[in-house]
């Protein structure tokens, strides 16, 4: 298999990358980016002769769809703005594909990868993807379902990236219309930090309050369903608490509408001023505590009882015990590497599906889950009866 990492340099996708190198049966990883530097950079880390690096852009199409024809997969790490863009190029190439955000963009091109007989999953790293996971496995067990409940806690610095810093300012744009919860057939659209609920993250990082975010799982999950009866779907999440009180006085403010101010004569976003200088300051680049933690919680009818399903996930800590998991690395690993097994199960044939498929209906959360084991990302449950 020949993979193409589309937006390679980036901190995440280059864990993928390594994956890939540590786990994956690949005759060649491609590392590609507009960064030349950084792409090579990356190859150099990777270190791996089946490593190889290009310099593209996605908005020469033409040229991008060229560099990916002799792969056989490629892992999107672009921008969420990006999307429609990076996956127009995947299916010319007739590739598969994978991508991190899943925000709809992609659907548009089922077609093509129908036509083509390849598969692309859109959305399928920590969340969306793994989360779905999780859902799909509580769901699956159950004759019907009322609630599912998916919540998250991402606990990383608020700008150490571009990408990072667009998905911020994107998630709690105040007027955002995929701001959804499903709730008795339908979607219904909320504002920012609506239906406020304490969650338990597992230890080190406890208990806060978590509000809905604009997530496809509430889409997928919708789809996927739609004959279980489930009445209501709602996806949250935090970042950490001085994360959160940034973005909350940002929101209050009305910095988030990014409205156009004159400085030194020259019109810029607010936002888009706020989120360069984050990126630049050291507040922007650390947090306290580094890593991922996910919660889903299912509530439905299993063997004829009432009952309540949890699941939540560990992985190394951050705070150097664990070699490869200093730090940001314990977020970005954490999001990178489902993104590599995703696309190995692909590989294997494991996703029979062609076109744009939901990551419900392309994986099993079984195989995802032994896949995960194996990086020390485990997978943690507790089914309790409801009365």
């Amino acid at each position: 298999m020949n993979v193409f990492c589309l937006g390679g340099a980036g901190r995440i996708i280059r864990e993928s990358a390594l994956d890939l190198v540590q786990f994956g049966d690949v005759s060649r990883i491609t590392i590609a980016d507009y960064n030349e530097n950084a792409a090579q950079e990356v190859a150099a880390w990777l270190d791996d002769p089946r490593v190889d690096w290009t310099r593209v852009d996605v908005h020469d199409h033409e040229a991008t769809v060229a560099a990916m024809q002799d792969h056989d997969l490629v892992l999107d790490g672009t921008t969420i703005s990006l999307n429609a863009k990076s996956t127009a190029c995947i299916a010319a190439a007739g590739c598969h594909g994978l991508n991190l955000n899943g925000f709809g963009e992609e659907y548009q091109f089922d077609s093509i990868f129908r036509d083509k007989g390849k598969t692309f999953v859109p959305g399928f790293g920590m969340t969306p993807g793994v989360t779905n996971m999780l859902a799909k496995h509580a769901c699956d067990q159950m004759e019907s379902v009322d609630s599912v409940r998916v919540s998250h806690g991402a606990f990383r610095p608020v700008a150490f990236s571009g990408a990072i810093t667009e998905t911020t300012v994107y998630e709690y744009d105040p007027d955002l219309p995929g701001r959804v919860v499903y709730e008795n057939g339908e979607f219904v659209q909320v504002k920012p930090f609506a239906r406020p609920r304490d969650i338990a993250l597992p230890e080190p990082y406890g208990t806060h309050p978590q509000y809905i975010i604009p997530h496809s799982e509430t889409v997928t999950l919708a789809d996927y369903l739609q004959d279980k009866g489930v009445k209501l779907i709602e996806v949250r999440g935090t970042w950490p608490p001085k994360n959160m009180l940034l973005i909350r006085a940002l929101h209050e403010w009305g910095f988030m509408r990014n409205d156009l101010i004159e400085v030194n004569g020259k019109q810029v976003g607010i936002m888009d001023m706020i989120g360069s200088y984050l990126q630049q300051a050291p507040e922007g680049q650390e947090t306290e505590l580094y890593g991922y933690a996910l919660h889903v919680e299912v509530e439905g009818v299993r063997d004829g009882q009432t009952t309540r399903h949890t699941l939540t996930h560990t992985h190394p800590a951050s705070d150097g015990s664990a070699p490869g998991w200093e730090k940001l690395r314990a977020y970005t690993r954490c999001v990178g590497i489902p993104m590599s097994v995703g696309a190995q199960l692909i590989a294997r044939g494991k996703v029979l599906d062609k076109g744009c498929v939901i990551p419900e209906r392309a994986f099993a959360p079984g195989d995802v889950f032994a896949e995960l084991a194996q990086r020390e990302i485990f997978i943690h449950e507790q089914v309790e009866e409801m009365g």
